[in-house]
């Protein structure tokens, strides 16, 4: 009887979690973010000195699908999607 019974709960799981849509859930890609800053620097010293060569170095890394950046007094924002 005790066999049965388990037998019947993995069997009403297994089922249960079919219905529920088991799996890995879904998420976005996967990303990398990376802030910097340069007191006093304009958007122009950020982007020439600071943004530019991390875009280089990050562009060498296999996998990355979409890279984007923004500069603006003394900031810099470097985003990095994965495939």
């Amino acid at each position: 009887m005790t066999v049965l019974v388990c037998f019947a709960i993995v069997l009403f799981g297994a089922v249960a979690f079919r219905r529920a849509g088991g799996g890995a859930p879904q998420r976005g890609l996967p990303t990398i973010q990376v802030n910097a800053s340069l007191p006093g620097a304009s958007p122009e010293t950020m982007a020439s000195t600071v943004a530019t060569p991390l875009e280089r170095e990050f562009s060498t890394i296999a996998g990355i699908s979409q890279m984007s950046s923004t500069n603006s007094q003394a900031a810099l924002r470097l985003r990095c999607s994965f495939r």
